[in-house]
């Protein structure tokens, strides 16, 4: 049986730099520094992550994802029936997204983010047809 570790949040977010001005269009090699995992779960992991501007969309098709706040504010848009809805989230606040939902922040100021992400993770720079 595997050794069960303590797993510090901000010993993860002292491994992140931030990335200013993030965007649909950066890439993996960019933005490699800005997100850390804190442990594998299940089929994905655990991440932190520390930035500001706008995500590209994504979904996972294996599982929900959950997403807490940690610091700072962050907008984090679900695709629903082709429609955007919008979740204002700030320090403290979790929202589960559920399993196959595009979804992408928007996040003007800067957000210290937590994530429990499945895996495989579908990514899309233009909006995607809700399905």
């Amino acid at each position: 049986m595997p050794k069960s570790k303590a797993i510090t949040i901000d010993d993860g977010f002292s491994r992140v730099k931030f990335l200013n001005g993030r965007t649909p269009e950066t890439t993996d090699e960019e933005a490699k520094d800005t997100f850390s995992l804190l442990s594998e779960y299940r089929d994905g992991g655990i991440y932190v992550a520390h930035y500001s501007g706008n995500s590209e969309w994504e979904r996972h098709t294996s599982g929900d994802e959950f997403v807490q706040v940690v610091g700072g504010a962050t907008t984090l848009i679900l695709l629903i029936r082709g429609e955007e809805k919008r979740n204002d989230l700030s320090a403290g606040q979790i929202l589960v997204i559920p399993k196959g939902v595009w979804h992408r922040f928007e996040t003007p100021a800067g957000v210290k983010v937590m994530t429990i992400t499945p895996q495989p993770t579908e990514h899309s720079v233009a909006k995607p047809f809700d399905t």
